[in-house]
């Protein structure tokens, strides 16, 4: 699969969209709580005069992103790791996916322009690049018809060439198909990945209560963040990426049709040869 040749460009994404993002994150973080002194009255003439001034005291903030990698497990990381690591590779998938698309749409239409106006099939290939899926189409095609010999001769020969381009547009399709798989899985598994981060959070919370004996906040506060960070992350995974197999399915349907007509014409023009 495309997604796992390019195993090192995915980790180069990684660091160029997770590090700025839990960077913002943990910068973002709501301002931590101020506990002001009790400012003396100015007419206390029995306080000295630097007392007058207030004192301020800074609070940790146990709901936020930073205390919650701090202060989790070893359990909690890693699930926030395969969480970031499933929208990484979703939309590393997704920008390559359009790429191709993109690519193959242009193709069509420079083949719609130019490839049918030339007077030899074999000049018309030429002018296709070399990693062209048309240029592929349309070789295996030429190929058929001079390799139709031996027990092949048997075969008839339109439904010789008649498959020999269903084959070549399947594989094209299956190329764009690459890559799918892992948006269907990341969409139907993240959300119970998250919940799993959401139950372990809870675990903690009740772990905590049971040894202090109260359900005091400072002692469930941290637990019930990572919880809810957790519950947010595994929505924020799943949501894009069954979006994007939804998306890249209905294109690709696009880009197959031009392909398909392509092979029509094209075994058309093969018969018509051979007569």
């Amino acid at each position: 699969m495309l997604f796992i040749k390019c195993i090192q460009k995915l980790l180069i994404a990684a660091a160029l969209i997770w590090v700025p993002l839990v960077t913002a994150m943990v910068t973002l973080q709501p301002a931590p709580a101020i506990a002001q002194a009790t400012e003396p009255s100015k007419f206390d003439e029995t306080k000295p005069a630097e007392a007058t001034g207030a004192t301020q005291e800074t609070v940790d903030n146990p709901y936020g992103l930073k205390a919650m990698w701090q202060h989790g497990d070893w359990v909690s990381k890693g699930t926030l790791f395969i969480l970031t690591f499933m929208s990484i590779g979703t939309w590393y998938i997704l920008v390559i996916k359009l790429f191709e698309q993109f690519r193959l749409m242009r193709e069509g239409n420079e083949v719609s322009a130019s490839f049918w106006t030339s007077g030899s099939l074999q000049k018309s290939i030429e002018t296709l690049k070399n990693e062209s899926a048309y240029r592929f189409i349309a070789e295996k095609g030429l190929d058929s018809t001079v390799h139709h010999e031996g027990l092949l001769g048997d075969v008839d020969l339109d439904s010789w060439v008649t498959k020999a381009l269903n084959r070549a547009a399947n594989n094209v399709q299956a190329r764009m198909q690459d890559g799918l798989s892992f948006l269907a899985t990341v969409g139907s598994t993240a959300p119970f990945v998250g919940l799993f981060g959401t139950v372990w959070g809870i675990y903690h919370a009740l772990t905590a209560i049971g040894i202090a004996g109260q359900a005091s906040i400072d002692k469930v506060a941290g637990p019930v963040g990572e919880a809810l960070i957790m519950t947010a992350f595994g929505l924020a995974v799943a949501v894009p990426a069954v979006l994007a197999y939804n998306w890249l399915i209905r294109r690709n349907k696009l880009v197959m049709e031009n392909v398909r007509a392509f092979s029509d014409d094209l075994h058309s023009v093969l018969l018509s040869k051979k007569q």
